[in-house]
């Protein structure tokens, strides 16, 4: 089938990465804090028992927000400029729809020419001089459910949501349709429950189930 709007997850994604994972391994929290991520991408812990205590543990400051948005680029999944590229040719439109934090997932947005506002995630602050101060505490996209929110917000009735976790499958509650993407990390759960699922390490190979 052919959808309107096309919204990807952003970490272990369009990008090989867990970006807050990054963030800890930074800092040597890495091992601690990525069982946590795994837990909550599996669905064995609620995402907002999480989501606050990884972050003040990191406590991530503006320098290290620069190096994260770096390695997304630098971690690019195969073939995801050029379904971008091949989405831009049919005039569809783009979203990005991440847990992660917006600082660093814009600039990737911008190499794959997603529009700022198309992008959903969750802002950071800094003081002057760069040091963490705290988090959008009242994103959606800090709790479960909060994908369901989004993509309900952008009220299409011929939408999909393309990820690798358990809060992409939220995107279902709303009507949407769902492919799953285990190029990265093959998930049980997506597995059984997505509607579509994609295995190939190569972003290319869900261009069939676009279009």
């Amino acid at each position: 089938m052919s959808f309107d709007i096309v919204c990807f997850d952003c970490d272990s994604t369009l990008s090989k990465i867990e970006g807050i994972d990054e963030l800890a391994r930074h800092v040597g929290l890495g091992a601690e804090l990525a069982k946590l991520t795994n837990a909550s991408m599996n669905g064995e812990i609620a995402l907002e028992a999480i989501y606050g205590k990884r972050l003040e543990l990191i406590k991530p400051n503006r320098d290290a927000i620069e190096w994260l948005a770096d390695l997304y680029i630098s971690e690019l999944v195969d073939g995801v400029e050029d379904v971008f590229a091949a989405l831009a040719k049919h005039h569809k439109t783009v979203h990005i729809i991440s847990g992660g934090l917006r600082p660093a997932i814009l600039p990737l947005a911008k190499l794959l020419n997603v529009l700022e506002e198309n992008v959903h995630a969750v802002d950071v602050y800094f003081s002057e001089n760069g040091d963490y101060l705290g988090y959008e505490t009242k994103s959606p996209l800090v709790k479960n459910g909060g994908k369901a929110t989004v993509v309900k917000s952008l009220q299409s009735t011929n939408l999909v949501m393309i990820g690798d976790g358990k809060t992409d499958l939220e995107a279902q509650q709303t009507g949407a349709k769902v492919i799953g993407f285990g190029g990265v990390v093959n998930r049980k759960v997506v597995r059984e429950y997505a509607d579509f699922f994609v295995s190939n390490k190569n972003m290319m190979a869900v261009l069939p189930l676009l279009f």
